[in-house]
């Protein structure tokens, strides 16, 4: 589908929480599941987007998150221990294991050994760098990189965001601030994934006699399980503070975006369902004649929404086609929710004159009131 030779675009945990947030969305389903390069496709079609981070900012942001990780994560650490586990022993040393491995499939299987191996020698700090995990959306694996996971000396883990917008006085923009939390979600899910694969094992997997020692009479091995390791739902927001270059922190709770993420990600449609219903040859290559391009995105049905236009790259296309069809989705889903089965802006006014409609019907009926109070307004204006 994204044509030949062209090399998949790798979904990351920003994708996926702009995904999760719009579940009914076939054609950004499709599009990210098979690798397509949005901006790219969006150029082609003559509606290049406006979405992403400059060069600037990224450029930044390494910069920030270097200076929080030198020193083998010294402050980075210390910021854990003071915002979200303050009982414990303080960092003084912490293991730094080497995540390097071949193919995104090595990466996660090696950060899945690490975090075992964290987690089996309770009592110390360990930060893993870029760990890789993988999460299953919709029939298709995901890679994500969160900017660092923390296994507390109890053993439990904690995902941390760096971000390169400012915490002033002790607070951000909550927009920011609630994105990052959405994006965090997707780690969390992934890393409870791989606690429940852990806690899946018979305990003391890793030798006959520690599986033997624990074994109660009469037990197999496969019977006695360790406990699966906790995955905090407080995970801890790194930024610059206030309009310099030092780090602070916040714990941010994010059970609420979690539950919500998890939720949308099992309302997704199955990629392959949604292939099946596609014409035979789709491809969404940019290189393709503009008028071929554009028949084969509009062969993939969209769920368009003004929240689209700070989430996904494909959003001033969808935004075009919806509103020359005078799609009421296009003012928001706010109001696309009140008018129930209207869902033109056509069908709305025919039914706000009285043309058309159900008087029955509750919307119908208010905005027919609503008309009548705009007349009486108007001609009060008009006197």
């Amino acid at each position: 589908m994204r044509g030949p030779d062209v090399p998949a675009k790798a979904l990351d945990a920003r994708a996926l929480a702009a995904l999760a947030a719009n579940p009914g969305c076939a054609r950004r389903a499709i599009l990210d599941g098979a690798g397509v390069n949005k901006a790219a496709l969006a150029s082609a079609l003559g509606s290049p987007s406006a979405f992403g981070q400059s060069q600037f900012a990224l450029t930044r942001g390494n910069a920030f998150e270097a200076r929080v990780k030198a020193d083998s994560g010294a402050e980075l650490l210390r910021l854990v221990h003071e915002k979200l586990d303050p009982s414990a022993e303080p960092p003084a040393e912490a293991r730094v294991p080497d995540l390097t491995a071949p193919g995104p499939q090595g990466r996660t299987a090696r950060t899945a050994l690490e975090l075992r191996e964290a987690t089996a020698h309770p009592g110390a700090w360990t930060l893993l760098d870029h760990p890789m995990l993988a999460l299953d959306v919709a029939g298709s694996p995901a890679f994500l990189e969160p900017d660092a996971v923390v296994v507390h000396p109890d053993g439990s883990w904690t995902v941390v965001e760096i971000k390169s917008f400012p915490l002033l006085d002790g607070s951000a923009d909550p927009a920011k601030v609630g994105a990052a939390a959405r994006q965090a979600a997707v780690y969390v899910l992934a890393l409870e994934e791989v606690a429940a694969r852990l806690g899946a094992e018979p305990e003391g997997c890793a030798g006959v006699e520690g599986a033997s020692a624990h074994r109660p009479e009469g037990s197999s091995t496969a019977e006695v399980r360790a406990p699966s390791p906790r995955v905090r739902h407080r995970i801890l927001l790194v930024c610059p503070r206030d309009f310099s270059n030092l780090p602070a922190a916040s714990a941010v709770d994010i059970r609420k975006q979690r539950a919500v993420t998890a939720r949308q990600l099992t309302r997704l449609t199955r990629i392959e369902d949604i292939a099946e219903t596609l014409p035979e040859g789709t491809c969404f290559s940019p290189e393709l004649p503009a008028e071929e391009l554009t028949a084969a995105v509009e062969s993939v049905p969209a769920t368009y929404a003004p929240e689209c236009l700070s989430a996904c790259e494909l959003a001033f296309h969808c935004r075009a086609r919806s509103r020359e069809s005078g799609a009421v989705t296009s003012l928001g889903r706010p109001v696309r929710a009140e008018l129930g089965g209207l869902t033109t802006v056509e069908d709305v006014l025919a039914a706000a004159r009285g043309e058309a409609g159900d008087p029955d019907d509750p919307a119908v009926a208010a905005l027919r009131r609503a008309a009548a109070l705009r007349a009486e307004a108007l001609e009060a204006a008009c006197r």
